[in-house]
């Protein structure tokens, strides 16, 4: 190592603190670099008042404000909600004026079957009249057999008879149903999925049953049947939404999981970057410095170079070296003739990813605990970074060319 020294970390202090680099070009690179990592896409078709909404935010844990202020037109009728929207890991789309009169779905099909990866169809389970939503259906199963499609039937308190709560264990994945389903709830369920047939085609058709609410609504657990639903998602889809979403299984501290979609986010804009030649030199750092100002902001702290200081030095020299070599010898080998677009665009994608993936989960652990007031340990924090680095490379690939959508 007698090619580091002291400037070293003065110069990836400044890097992470305050990065020397174009706005507009780092803009421009962004937007490639999400051109070349394109979103997973969750296709949500229902009626007003389905429960699309309660979806995403489940999906997500993001406030309903912020759902309804993140959506942007992209049809007449359509509309894209983008999550985290600073950088984000899934796109969802939501086909708005299904069941409204001189509603025309052709246009929303044409736009949403191009960008789509897995079709979500929403029904409340007390409406009976669903014909718009299985018109829709039947039109993309017709045109598009090798689709897989997920049914989620919404609101199942309201046919709940007085006084009743949910069931638990979680008995609607039984087939068949179970007897002790509520008798107005079981024949709603049945009806509508005797109401669709059978769809066009030999692809997968999954119907899950869940009740999402709000705590002030009263009913217990507010996401009743979350992990029926996930669990579905996964089973017809190879987008691993779960893991980019909801992060480490088991956590249960809200800034951790708030945290994880914004990392996810901007290691696959790493990723991006990564790949360009000369660009990922200011352009990767510049994206790790912007995710750690944001996580400093999630736990309430401040990213100045104190912070800076303290946090690379608890990461230790040898961290801090293998960051640099992979830094500059991705800018190597994609310099050598026959390399560049290949192995050198390649390490380059994989090494700024995996780095900002490493650094934003070492990060969060070094918030939480100033926050907590408890003491910082060296050794956890690398350990920390070391294991990131490992987890992201199954977190942070993105099958979207294995989808049949």
């Amino acid at each position: 190592m007698a090619w580091w020294n002291p400037d070293h970390w003065h110069r990836l202090r400044e890097a992470l603190l305050n990065p020397q680099v174009d706005p507009e070009r780092l803009a421009a690179a962004i937007g490639i670099a999400r051109e070349q990592q394109p979103l997973p896409v969750l296709w949500l078709i229902g009626k007003a008042q389905a429960g699309k909404t309660s979806i995403i935010r489940a999906l997500t844990g993001s406030e309903t404000a912020e759902i309804g202020n993140g959506f942007q037109p992209c049809t007449r009728t359509a509309r894209f909600y983008d999550f985290p929207a600073e950088a984000p890991v899934v796109r969802f789309l939501d086909t708005k004026g299904l069941g409204e009169v001189a509603y025309d779905p052709s246009q929303d099909i044409d736009y949403c079957e191009a960008q789509a990866h897995l079709l979500l169809a929403v029904m409340k389970a007390t409406d009976i009249r669903q014909d718009a939503v299985l018109t829709v259906l039947r039109q993309v199963r017709k045109r598009h057999p090798e689709w897989p499609v997920l049914i989620a039937q919404t609101g199942l308190h309201e046919a709940y008879p007085p006084d009743a709560q949910h069931l638990q264990p979680y008995p609607y994945d039984q087939q068949p149903a179970p007897p002790i389903l509520p008798t107005d709830l079981a024949r709603a369920l049945a009806a509508q999925r005797e109401r669709l047939g059978a769809l066009p085609g030999s692809a997968p058709v999954r119907w899950i049953a869940i009740d999402l609410t709000l705590p002030e609504d009263g009913w217990e657990p507010t996401h009743y049947g979350l992990e029926a639903l996930w669990t579905a998602i996964s089973e017809v889809s190879t987008l691993g939404l779960q893991a980019r979403l909801q992060g480490d299984p088991g956590v249960r501290d809200a800034y951790a999981r708030a945290a994880h979609p914004h990392i996810v986010g901007h290691a696959l804009i790493a990723a991006g970057i990564g790949a360009m030649p000369l660009v990922d030199l200011v352009g990767v750092p510049a994206v790790q410095a912007k995710l750690l100002h944001g996580l400093a902001t999630l736990y309430g702290q401040s990213w100045d170079r104190r912070t800076v200081a303290e946090f690379l030095g608890l990461l230790g020299t040898g961290i801090g070296v293998g960051y640099v070599a992979r830094l500059l010898g991705r800018e190597v080998v994609k310099l050598i003739p026959g390399w560049g677009q290949t192995v050198g665009a390649m390490w380059g994608a994989t090494a700024g990813s995996l780095t900002t993936y490493a650094l934003g989960k070492s990060a969060a652990y070094y918030f939480a605990s100033r926050n907590q007031g408890a003491a910082l340990d060296p050794a956890t924090l690398r350990r920390i970074y070391a294991e990131a680095l490992t987890a992201g490379v199954g977190i942070l690939k993105t099958p979207l060319e294995e989808q049949p959508l």
